[in-house]
């Protein structure tokens, strides 16, 4: 079994904890869905979320998807003049047999812009 990489993004329309808790839960349930994962996949998830979102640590909506025994780190991501507001990331290390090349990245709403050479 190999060691996979799967990234995301989604922007948040305001910050606040039980929306951050909702968007991101909704950006992981798609990784996992889209690739065709259960959580026991997961080895760990970086998050990181734009110096302008405060109310909670998206890893917190991991917890509460039930993912509880795969290590979650958040950080800042860097403030670039200009960057698009308000979003989260995610790079979730995955362990899979499927190609590198049929990873589906997932860009939800307007984080899709992101990224339009590998969004899905």
């Amino acid at each position: 079994m190999a060691v996979r990489a799967v990234r995301g993004a989604v922007q948040l329309e305001r910050d606040e904890a039980g929306h951050m808790s909702e968007q991101v839960g909704a950006l992981l349930t798609a990784v996992l869905e889209r690739n065709g994962l259960t959580a026991d996949a997961l080895i760990s998830i970086w998050f990181t979320a734009t110096p302008d979102l405060h109310s909670d640590f998206p890893a917190a909506a991991a917890r509460k998807l039930g993912i509880v025994d795969v290590p979650l780190i958040c950080a800042q991501e860097l403030d670039v003049e200009g960057a698009m507001p308000r979003v989260v990331r995610i790079l979730a290390h995955i362990e899979s047999d499927m190609p590198r090349a049929d990873i589906v990245h997932v860009y939800l709403g307007a984080a899709a812009a992101l990224r339009k050479d590998i969004a899905q």
